[in-house]
């Protein structure tokens, strides 16, 4: 495995970060500030999207900084897993500014359903808009009556009448649900009880207007609503959709997970490698420039050694990222299940420790909105149980490393 970057990818990354460093980071603290200006509160219907970041999507548009995500040369920049990877670890410096690249989650994840097992009906009438940045989505899968560790114990359903498809359940941690342009959503539910655990579960596209969808309420992660993407709880009342809105088939909800989980997670990742790098960037200046008792406060209480374990640990979770983005590009995502997994164990759990190391260098600064340190610790913290808790992907990894011993 050779994980030099390379010219092609050296180009893209060069180019982002000089996007980044002209457009992006001068203005990361007035965007935060105002966007809490323009969305006080837990109100989602009043929330809007802060005025710089259309005119940003265009200029990324412009420079062809734009879908690198989708490994398509037509609908995107036709990128492998392996050379988007170090692109998403600088866009994930700054919270807001994958969006400003259509990188954002969930929109990839949703978008590669759509690419994948879409039809071209529903490519045209929801993939075009979502590449163009026209529109969002979300992802209805958690459910808050039961424990969604374990996706085989979701209640919501999906029941086949005539030509439409009704829908029933709660869903919440529906990430996007509050923003403005949200317009549809891809719904995970019970179809086909009859069916062994794996293959009894759909999904359908529900446009968030639909008859019976009822948003709940936004909710707090660490008390912030992320405004104006939001996190919701929305439940579903004899919701009515066409049967053409079924993705795939009946009971192929998981097969459909498995090719979403993959790259999204690669995604996600790097992302929160880019966050930890922020962190120690910050560490390391505030510890330059603070002084107590005399001296640096770098010099002080062990904070050398702290610095060396934080860039180790950043440098063993890009690698074994890295890693796992070259085994899903070379032998597919089911022969890199081991390194998906255990990336999603390994980077949150490093990037909560780089972040909180900084945070601690930072001292009462570390806890306010004066430095991103307090949401990067929040993002960290949730990653622990995005996309499934520490302990399902540490089950997948022992489960498959015992079998090799049967």
């Amino acid at each position: 495995m050779d994980f030099s970057y390379n010219p092609k990818t050296q180009d893209y990354l060069a180019r982002i970060k000089a996007f980044m460093a002209e457009y992006v980071e001068p203005i990361e603290d007035k965007v935060y500030s105002e966007l809490h200006e323009l969305n006080p509160d837990g109100n989602w219907q009043n929330w809007q999207v802060h005025p710089a970041m259309e005119p940003l999507k265009q200029k990324a548009k412009d420079a062809g900084l734009w879908n690198l995500f989708l490994p398509d040369a037509e609908l995107g920049q036709g990128l492998s897993c392996s050379e988007y990877a170090p692109l998403a670890e600088q866009t994930g410096r700054i919270l807001f500014a994958p969006e400003i690249f259509n990188c954002n989650a969930p929109d990839t994840g949703n978008m590669e359903v759509l690419y994948h097992f879409g039809n071209e009906k529903q490519q045209a009438q929801w993939l075009t808009p979502l590449l163009n940045g026209e529109i969002r989505s979300v992802f209805g899968m958690t459910e808050p009556d039961v424990a969604s560790s374990d996706a085989t114990n979701m209640e919501a359903t999906i029941a086949l009448e005539g030509d439409e498809l009704v829908l029933n359940g709660k869903k919440w941690w529906s990430t996007g649900l509050g923003h403005p342009h949200a317009k549809v959503m891809i719904f995970m539910g019970l179809s086909n009880p009859e069916n062994d655990k794996h293959n009894q579960h759909s999904m359908v596209l529900v446009p968030l207007d639909s008859p019976g969808l009822h948003v709940k309420r936004m909710l707090t992660a660490y008390g912030d609503y992320d405004a104006p993407f939001g996190h919701g709880e929305m439940h579903l009342d004899n919701v009515r959709v066409p049967k053409e809105n079924l993705l795939v088939g009946m009971g192929k909800g998981f097969a459909i997970a498995q090719g979403r989980l993959g790259p999204g997670r690669i995604h996600h990742c790097m992302r929160a490698i880019g966050m930890a790098e922020k962190a120690l960037e910050l560490a390391i200046k505030r510890g330059h420039s603070r002084v107590a008792f005399g001296r640096p406060i770098i010099e002080l209480g062990g904070n050398k050694e702290r610095i060396a374990h934080a860039r180790m640990a950043i440098e063993q979770a890009r690698l074994l990222t890295l890693q796992a983005a070259w085994k899903i590009d070379n032998l597919g995502v089911k022969n890199a299940m081991v390194d998906i997994s255990a990336i999603k164990v390994v980077v949150p759990n490093m990037l909560q420790e780089v972040v909180d190391m900084a945070v601690q260098m930072h001292g009462g600064g570390g806890m306010c909105n004066d430095f991103p340190l307090a949401r990067l610790a929040a993002g960290a913290r949730a990653l622990r149980l995005a996309d499934g808790p520490d302990e399902v992907h540490m089950a997948m990894v022992s489960r498959l490393e015992l079998k090799k011993y049967k």
